[in-house]
């Protein structure tokens, strides 16, 4: 809420976290803008575990289409992730924006996105990784045998809304927990007497493990337990 203002709006906001914790606050503001939240033709919801080029179709059209009142039309959209054209597509919707359009994009991870597709936005950070500290310091404590088993059931306890639609998947999960764990493992090894080749390689293979996976497609079980294989114990 600290970084919305009616009186002086962005067209459209980036907004990085989880779904379900996000949407309260907009729907709060949407209300302090003086719209309803229900039965409102002029508010869309789009969301999605994956945003392709049918998505992009389907948001271009009701962009185009004219509001059912003299209030703005508000998008909310949100996805874990993207497809490479996808994104493109949405550079067109962004680079000029309709007047009285406004947009809320919720993503779990901005740096799964291109560059120039985030700069179209006004970007709001959540704080997740504090949350994720406890998990991940644990984690650090396991044997390799507990960190298996222990990702078995991270992985398995996906969140769905009533409709089925992903709200929290495996990938966007890993992606917050790796973030997390490479914050405490920063705090831990890059003091003066832990400067290591070991350690460049270590923090070397957690950003290839994030890098791989941004990728659609990509084994988050491989990926994950690959991590519980070279992390050393503290």
């Amino acid at each position: 809420k600290d970084h919305l203002d009616k009186n002086n709006l962005h067209h459209a906001y980036l907004i990085e976290g989880i779904r379900d914790e996000i949407l309260p606050e907009i729907f709060s503001f949407i209300e302090i803008l003086g719209m309803s939240v229900l039965n409102n033709p002029d508010l869309c919801q789009i969301h999605i575990d994956n945003f392709k080029m049918d998505e992009v179709s389907l948001l271009r059209s009701m962009v185009d289409e004219k509001g059912f009142s003299p209030n703005k039309k508000i998008f909310i959209i949100s996805a874990n992730q993207f497809s490479l054209d996808a994104e493109h597509a949405l550079l067109k919707i962004f680079e000029e924006p309709k007047k009285d359009t406004l947009f809320f994009l919720i993503v779990p991870d901005k740096n799964s996105l291109i560059d120039t597709l985030v700069s179209r936005f006004y970007f709001i950070p959540t704080n997740l990784e504090s949350k994720n500290t406890e998990e991940v310091q644990n984690f650090i404590k396991m044997s390799t045998s507990e960190r298996i088993s222990f990702l078995k059931d991270f992985l398995k306890n996906e969140d769905e809304d009533e409709e089925g639609v992903l709200t929290d998947s495996a990938r966007a999960k890993s992606l917050r927990f790796i973030n997390t764990l490479e914050t405490v493992l920063h705090n831990n090894f890059f003091g003066v007497q832990h400067s290591s080749p070991g350690v460049e390689h270590l923090f070397h293979q957690i950003f290839q493990v994030r890098k791989f996976l941004r990728q659609p497609g990509s084994s988050v079980k491989s990926l994950m337990e690959s991590l519980a294989l070279i992390v050393p114990n503290l």
